[in-house]
């Protein structure tokens, strides 16, 4: 007896997961943060990948947290205090969970609504061969820099 699934399914199934291999992975969430709370993720980055974190208050109080996040090592790579929105860009020095957290703990009465969007991997450029060409406006760009 042979497989009920078709040879070809099988081809394009592991095509797709090969595919989906090569792109950049990462969440997005929208959460509630509670007065005089803290809320942390992690994410397994592999060393030199390139990882970033976008983030936004988008209800409570005056639109702010704090953010930090830390290597897999505990050193804080990065930290905001009482920030509406923001962006941080890494490439990971070492291989190991990342972690980064959301603090409302300065809050004693007012609970906060927060995006956020945490990508690993660089993006791919949307046109493959765009720094070997010239265009006009590049082409314009260099002529008046000249």
């Amino acid at each position: 007896m042979g497989s009920t699934v078709p040879r070809s399914a099988s081809v394009l199934l592991l095509l797709l997961l090969l595919l989906r291999a090569e792109q950049p992975r990462g969440a997005e969430l929208t959460f509630e943060l509670p007065d005089n709370a803290k809320q942390c993720f992690h994410e397994e980055v592999e060393q030199g990948v390139k990882f970033s974190l976008d983030y936004q208050v988008i209800t409570g109080g005056h639109y702010d947290v704090d953010c930090y996040v830390e290597d897999p090592q505990g050193n804080t790579i990065y930290r905001e205090t009482k920030k509406q929105y923001d962006s941080f860009t890494y490439r990971a020095e070492v291989k190991g969970v990342y972690q980064f957290c959301f603090s409302n703990e300065f809050s004693t009465f007012s609970h906060k609504t927060v995006y956020f969007d945490f990508q690993v991997g660089d993006e791919p450029p949307i046109l493959p061969d765009m720094g070997n060409r010239v265009t006009a406006l590049t082409q314009g760009f260099r002529v008046f820099c000249l």
